[in-house]
């Protein structure tokens, strides 16, 4: 490339935008990065907003491609589902990672900022509430604390009440003649799930088929979602044992105590109750 053609380009680059950059209007840059307002001096308390906004964005497209792969089964479109459950699969990963920033506060480090948010905590977020209901993980009580504001619990409320994610898989099972329990898609769909034995005998005859059957791609992109799931709420336990230890919770609640019980709760149970049969 000659200079005359350098020239060029670079003034294409650099010539001034007729307003907001186009970059701007699309990504909402300027937006997302207004959002940031650390209520103390405390050099972590930036680290802890920002983490903390990137993995409300990562609940989002979770739950966005969650929405999608349900769509998709219900619509018996399973090379569809495969495609959302891989795209929320890498998502799900990035959430993971997203911890780093925060991942070695110390109890000082940490003090020096929490008590700026008051009772804020992680377990009011609603989008994560989402990503919950949509696992199967229902809870009247959990939706009835977010009533004070009519949009989110509106909107909580329909994921509530639908089926879940895991719900239309063992309804496309059953209409591709898989013995999937009746009691079970009957199923008061606002309870939680838990394991059925019924439901452990699809698995299995699912992983005694053929290897490299679309039925056993589903499961296993199912697991794989499941373990980073829970992965990642490990990841939020160890956090928090090494920020905070056993103290209670910002908004009143047991704190580590009661983060170990959520994320020993398990995800999708047949699917790793089905491994001790094989």
């Amino acid at each position: 490339m000659n200079d005359s053609t350098t020239a060029l380009a670079d003034d294409s680059l650099t010539r001034p935008f007729a307003g907001v950059s186009p970059y701007d209007t699309y990504v909402r840059a300027s937006v997302l990065n207004s959002l940031q307002h650390p209520l103390t001096e405390a050099p972590d308390e930036m680290g802890f907003l920002v983490t903390t906004q990137v993995m409300e964005l990562w609940f989002t497209l979770i739950v966005h491609e969650w929405r999608a792969a349900r769509v998709a089964l219900a619509k018996d479109d399973l090379d569809a589902a495969l495609d959302a459950l891989t795209r929320s699969r890498r998502a799900l990963t990035a959430l993971g990672a997203a911890w780093a920033p925060i991942a070695a506060l110390t109890p000082a480090q940490f003090n020096g900022f929490r008590a700026a948010f008051g009772q804020a905590s992680g377990f009011q977020s609603a989008m994560y509430r989402h990503m919950e209901f949509l696992l199967g993980d229902k809870s009247a009580a959990m939706l009835r604390a977010h009533r004070g504001d009519p949009a989110v619990h509106e909107a909580l409320g329909e994921t509530y009440r639908e089926p879940s994610l895991y719900d239309e898989v063992l309804a496309y099972l059953h209409r591709r003649d898989l013995p999937v329990p009746r009691h079970v898609l009957e199923r008061d769909m606002t309870s939680p799930y838990t394991s059925d034995p019924g439901v452990v005998r699809v698995w299995r005859q699912v992983y005694a088929g053929p290897p490299h059957h679309p039925h056993l791609t589903l499961g296993e992109l199912l697991t794989d979602i499941a373990e980073l799931v829970t992965r990642w709420r490990f990841e939020h336990v160890l956090v928090v044992r090494r920020a905070m230890g056993a103290k209670p919770g910002s908004a009143g609640s047991a704190g580590l105590a009661w983060l170990e019980r959520r994320a020993a709760r398990p995800v999708f149970p047949e699917l790793w109750e089905v491994r001790g049969d094989l």
